[in-house]
Parts: C-alpha cells; sequence; structure tokens
C-alpha cells in the first residue's frame, strides 16, 4: 500500500497559481502570509485562553506577556513556512484577480469609440 504524504497536497497549489509574477502579485503573498500569522496568533491565544488554568505559583502578568511573545514568535514561525497554507489558499483563490486588475483593459477603449460612429 502507497501512502501520498501531506506536504505533496499543497504543492498543486503553486502550480494553479498564476505565473505572471508582479510587484502586485508579491504585495499580495506577503499580505496573504501576514494575515495567516495573525490568524494563527488568534487561534494560538484562543487555545490557550481555553486551557482553563488556575493560578499556578509562577504565573504572573510578566509571564502572560513573555508567553504572549512566544505565542507571537511560533505563529509568525509558522506562517513562514506555511504550515496551515491558509497563505496559499488565499493566493490561489484570489491570485488571479490580483492580475487581472494589474493588466490594463485597452480592447474596450476603441470599441466605445466605433460606437458613438454608428449612431451618426
Amino acid at each position: 500500500m502507497t501512502t501520498i504524504p501531506i506536504s505533496n497536497a499543497a504543492a498543486g497549489t503553486s502550480a494553479a497559481a498564476p505565473a505572471q509574477a508582479s510587484p502586485e502579485m508579491a504585495k499580495f503573498k506577503k499580505a496573504a502570509q501576514a494575515f495567516e500569522a495573525v490568524f494563527v496568533r488568534q487561534l494560538i491565544g484562543t487555545m490557550r485562553s481555553a486551557g482553563g488554568e488556575g493560578e499556578g505559583l509562577f504565573d504572573s502578568e510578566a509571564t502572560k506577556q513573555f508567553q504572549d511573545m512566544a505565542d507571537a514568535k511560533t505563529a509568525d514561525a509558522m506562517a513562514s513556512k506555511g504550515a496551515l497554507h491558509i497563505a496559499d489558499m488565499l493566493v490561489k483563490q484570489y491570485g488571479a484577480r490580483i492580475v487581472a486588475a494589474a493588466t490594463p483593459a485597452t480592447a474596450a477603449q476603441p470599441a466605445a469609440a466605433t460606437d458613438g460612429k454608428a449612431g451618426q
């Protein structure tokens, strides 16, 4: 029996993404990665608060602050590695719209000019 690793499932997302690399697409990929980092940070924070831990011997505001900083760093690392592939899915879903919005529509302008002459 052969098994396919889960990591290969995400390999198809780069092939489906638009082949055209543009500055707008690079900005969008960076924004999608930042969104993934914020989402993972919120996810970790919610999971930690749902733990229902009581007051421990070493619990303090300083400990909470360092724990939040560690959670943020973990979320940033997970997003930069694409652990959940949220940014990849956003690029796959909205990438074509970014490329289409970046290309000017020059074909529509001459058609409008000929319509005005046909009515005379």
